[in-house]
């Protein structure tokens, strides 16, 4: 299996910086995983959007996939209470 390229939005940054720093640690490493495994065990498709979920502990990870060009976009991360607004 190919590797995907991972980008990071810039407000996917300043979503998290107020979060505890082993939540941020396991979401990061979360995100790094997307770049062997897109689809990782769990993963769900949004309804209504080209996206995908993926949830760690109390927080969730939105990101897009684009097959055709190996890439993975992180797009919103951050709690679950807040992230669909």
């Amino acid at each position: 299996m190919q590797e995907y390229r991972l980008f990071i939005e810039k407000a996917v940054y300043k979503q998290l910086r107020n979060i505890p720093e082993k939540d941020y640690k396991k979401i990061m490493n979360s995100i790094a995983k997307l770049s062997t495994t897109p689809r990782p065990t769990g993963f769900k498709k949004l309804k209504g959007r080209l996206a995908y979920r993926i949830r760690e502990g109390n927080y969730r990870i939105i990101y897009e996939i684009n097959d055709n060009i190996l890439t993975v976009t992180v797009i919103e991360a951050g709690d679950r209470k807040n992230i669909y607004d």
